[in-house]
């Protein structure tokens, strides 16, 4: 057994099989977390290598089977992958990117090299994508898979049950939080690492699974073009990967922190960290942000408070702008965590992502209006294309599909107004879905999961007076938004004429 630093909580084997000493090396399988630092499943993968003295091959594999994979995700992702190859070419480890470009081309290509492996760790992601995909390597492999929780501040599996609201969450968070606080990840597990030189692999599989080409890693048009993916989002001018994840985090910590509190939900200001699709993809580590707004702020655990309340401010206790971007980081993010983790795997009605894991509340009372004569109807098409009479709206869905984004306070009044404009909760749950995973950067994890639900009344409570369509949902209008926020430049910008 490996020498342990990485916290037991975290670790989960996916199945009964033994570590095989006489492997040849030690598999860790990127799939989520496409980070060297602050990398708990990279640390444990390095822990086995140092236990049987083998060396390490890091695979990554680009899939085009998600049924979002499209031009604008590849190319984040493969930003990403390039980086990596360019900061593990000079480690201890050696870098396996593959690139499907025909549909399922990747399959087998996990058993192939678990065949020669001592042992697979792989990134714990509590998608039904990632869920499967292990579920599906574990069976096929002679080898021990272990899956890694690298996701949160908080283990996912500390928490017992699926949390019903932020508050429960917030005083469970707080209750729990501070001893994991004391076992963080280490910043650089390849750091004085010395392991075996790294493994020649058989030209039979590097024939079949070819390593990604530069014309691929570095996301040339024309090779993104013939890749079997969508190619309806166009790539953003943002780039990925880990060094421009830290350049928008100093950016946030240095320009933009100390308004936070007051500017955040005003689009003209935009004091939001725009760090979300890199917490996505795995490019910077929740506990690295953690740490630079927290050296900010001057706080040290000490600070903490004696008891949870369950607050949204005072138990941190680091500053008004530190205290409210952390309940976003640390409580709202990981809350759609908690939730994923507990039905990630669940093919059933009440997953997740399915319409029927809303609260029972909230299913009555949209049922109760579902054929409630609906003032403005549009189709996908329409709504994707930002053709509506609504100008706030046009402006929030032209950003999301220029920049792979919305605005924090505007995303909420996004998929209210489908809602409104669509002929069934149902049909808006779908549309929202669609287009945030078509067009968000974020799109597809967890907490982006989280924010299309809360519209449809997770993690909130019955509102009055009831009305029409949206029952006792909570509601929002476009005027009422307009009037609270600074958003004139926004409009100028970002309004579809």
């Amino acid at each position: 057994m490996a020498s342990r630093t990485v916290p037991a909580i975290r670790i989960r084997s996916c199945n009964d099989s033994a570590v095989r000493s006489d492997g040849r090396y030690v598999l860790y399988w990127m799939t989520a977390f496409h980070r060297t630092s602050s990398n708990f499943a990279l640390q444990r993968a390095v822990e086995w290598c140092r236990t049987l003295g083998k060396p390490l091959l890091v695979l990554d594999v680009l899939s085009c089977g998600d049924p979002w994979a499209g031009d604008r995700l590849h190319r984040f992702a493969l930003d990403g992958m390039a980086e990596l190859a360019h900061r593990l070419a000079r480690s201890a480890a050696r870098y396996y990117p593959h690139v499907e470009t025909e549909p399922d081309a990747g399959v087998g290509l996990i058993a192939a090299l678990a065949q020669q492996a001592c042992v697979v760790v792989t990134d714990d992601f509590p998608t039904r994508f990632t869920e499967q995909t292990a579920a599906a390597a574990s069976r096929a492999s002679p080898v021990l898979v272990e899956k890694v929780d690298a996701n949160g501040l908080l283990p996912m599996r500390a928490a017992p049950r699926a949390y019903p609201t932020a508050f429960a969450f917030r005083r469970f968070l707080q209750k729990e939080l501070r001893a994991h606080l004391a076992e963080p990840p280490k910043a650089d597990p390849l750091k004085g690492a010395r392991l075996a030189p790294p493994p020649r692999l058989p030209a039979a599989i590097t024939k079949r699974w070819p390593t990604a080409s530069r014309a691929l890693l570095t996301a040339q048009p024309a090779a993104l073009s013939a890749l079997p993916i969508s190619h309806s989002a166009a790539p953003v001018p943002v780039r990925g990967g880990m060094a421009p994840a830290r350049a928008a985090l100093k950016r946030f910590v240095t320009t933009r922190l100390d308004s936070y509190a007051a500017l955040r939900n005003h689009p003209d200001d935009d004091a939001t960290s725009n760090l979300s699709p890199y917490l996505h993809f795995g490019h910077i580590s929740p506990h690295e942000v953690f740490d630079a707004v927290m050296a900010h702020a001057g706080w040290s655990p000490r600070r903490l408070a004696a008891r949870a309340t369950g607050g949204r401010s005072g138990w941190w206790r680091a500053g008004e702008n530190a205290d409210a971007f952390l309940d976003q980081l640390v409580t709202w993010r990981e809350l759609g965590y908690n939730m994923s983790s507990r039905r990630a795997d669940h093919d059933a009605y009440d997953a997740y992502d399915g319409y029927d894991s809303l609260p029972e509340w909230a299913r009555r009372t949209l049922a109760k209006h579902a054929k409630d004569k609906r003032p403005y109807r549009y189709s996908l098409d329409e709504l994707a294309a930002a053709r509506t009479h609504d100008a706030l709206w046009n402006a929030a869905q032209t950003q999301l599909v220029r920049e792979g984004r919305i605005v924090n306070y505007l995303r909420m009044l996004w998929g209210k107004k489908i809602l409104e404009w669509t002929a069934a909760p149902e049909e808006a749950l779908a549309t929202m879905i669609e287009l945030n995973n078509r067009y968000a950067l974020d799109g597809r994890n967890p907490n982006s999961y989280s924010g299309i639900f809360w519209i449809l009344g997770r993690y909130d409570r019955p509102w009055g007076p009831e009305r029409p369509i949206f029952g006792t949902v909570r509601y929002m209008s476009s005027e009422n938004t307009a009037r609270k926020l600074r958003c004139r430049r926004y409009m100028e910008k970002y309004h579809a004429r």
